[in-house]
Order: structure tokens, then C-alpha cells, then sequence
């Protein structure tokens, strides 16, 4: 089916099924299906389809914008970066009376201060914000998660490693990704709790699933944010 509002059309597939409540479901080529219960009338559909279109729309844009990869970031006027899951604006700034370029998060944006106004050396200012916030929330996390393990991380390293987001030696020694730093709070508490049931179970065994889940019930959906969102996690 095809439903045209304020001004734009979209194609959806309507499915009616044993439930009591209506949901959208978005796939990630932007397919669009609906689960209705049975009975239920198409302009009531339409309606919710309607009351969702904001959200729609912004799903849609986010499916296409993942299809392309991620964008060289060129740091100009609008370029915006990624922190605790949310989008902030940058602004870059030329100080130079500084002795390091550095990175703070004032007022809902990520304002970039440097000696030289090149991209290279914005580039690696926020690289090391990132690197000191991941390993601020990664110690906060296990901390607040130990109490779940008898055995403590003989070490906690925060890398630049290209495929994994975080890894547990045989010798308890944790090292996550600095990446991690533009991931909300929870999955950040997911990929710790992930390393840390590492410590007892080398293996993804059942198992280690098992307490995995134990500690976080719900992280199969935390760990889907770092499915569908990692290709935007780039400086």
C-alpha cells in the first residue's frame, strides 16, 4: 500500500495478526510492515501511520544514510560527531596561545579548540576526548558491575583496535575499543559486562550467555544498537 501526507508518499505492507496493539517495523533496506490486530480497520492504520510519520521519516533517512557508509567528516560549518548516542554539533575554535589542542562538551555541542585550524589536528584532538571519556565510563561501569564477579581485571587498556569492540585475555586483562565513547550508556555497561563474563568464561559458550544475561536481561537490544549503529561511529 501507498499513503501520501504532508506531501511525501510511502510504501508499506499491512499484516493482520493475533495481537491486541498495532507496531511498525522498518527493516534495514526500509521496508516498511505493519502488525495489526484482526479486525482492525485500514483508515485506523492509516491513522497510527499518520500520529508515526515524524518517526518513520527519520527511521527511512537513517536506513538510507547507513547504505552509504560512513562520510569523510571535514569538520566544516554543521559537521556534527557522535557521543553517548546522541549527535552533537562541533564547533572548531583557533587558540594559538594553547600548548595541546583539546575538546569540550559545553551547551549541547562538542567545541574543538587547536592551535592550527587543520583537520588532521581536529581530528586527533577529538580521537583523544574520545579516548579519555571511554575510559572514564568503562572504570565507572566495572565498578559498578564487580559485584557480580569475584575475580577483578588485572588491567583495563582502552585501544584503537579495528575489530573489536572489546577483548578478555586469559590473564583477566580487559581492552576496549575508544569508540566506545560515541555509544549510549548502556551499551557501553553491555560490551563491559560482555568482557567481564569473559573472566569467568573464555568461551561464548551457553554458559557464558547465561550469565550475560543474568547481569543484563535486555542485551540482545543493547547489543543491536552497535549493529545497526556502528557504521557511524567515525571521527
Amino acid at each position: 500500500m501507498i499513503h501520501k501526507y504532508l506531501g511525501q508518499a510511502i510504501r508499506f505492507e499491512i499484516k493482520y495478526k493475533k495481537r491486541t496493539s498495532m507496531s511498525i517495523a522498518i527493516d534495514l533496506y526500509g521496508n516498511i510492515e505493519i502488525q495489526a490486530p484482526k479486525g482492525t480497520s485500514e483508515e485506523r492504520v492509516l491513522q497510527i501511520v499518520e500520529e508515526k510519520w515524524e518517526w518513520i521519516q527519520q527511521k527511512i533517512k537513517e536506513m538510507n544514510d547507513r547504505s552509504l557508509g560512513p562520510k569523510v567528516k571535514t569538520y566544516d560549518q554543521g559537521e556534527s560527531g557522535l557521543y553517548l548516542g546522541n549527535d552533537y554539533p562541533i564547533q572548531v575554535s583557533q587558540d594559538i596561545t594553547i600548548k595541546q589542542d583539546y575538546v569540550v562538551l559545553e551547551k549541547e555541542k562538542i567545541h574543538i579548540i587547536v592551535q592550527q585550524l587543520e583537520d588532521e589536528k581536529i581530528k586527533q584532538a577529538l580521537k583523544r576526548f574520545y579516548y579519555q571519556q571511554c575510559k572514564m565510563f568503562v572504570e565507572r561501569s566495572i565498578r559498578s558491575h564487580q559485584r557480580h564477579f569475584k575475580i577483578k581485571p588485572r588491567s583495563i587498556r582502552i585501544t584503537d583496535n579495528k575489530t573489536n569492540w572489546g577483548t578478555c585475555d586469559a590473564k583477566q586483562q580487559l581492552t576496549f575499543n575508544w569508540k566506545l565513547a560515541m555509544a549510549p550508556l548502556e551499551v557501553i555497561d553491555y560490551v563491559v559486562v560482555h568482557e567481564m563474563c569473559h573472566m569467568v568464561h573464555l568461551n561464548h559458550d551457553r554458559s557464558f550467555w547465561r550469565l550475560v544475561g543474568k547481569i543484563l536481561p535486555d542485551y540482545e537490544q543493547r547489543e543491536n544498537w552497535l549493529a545497526l549503529s556502528s557504521w557511524k561511529m567515525n571521527v
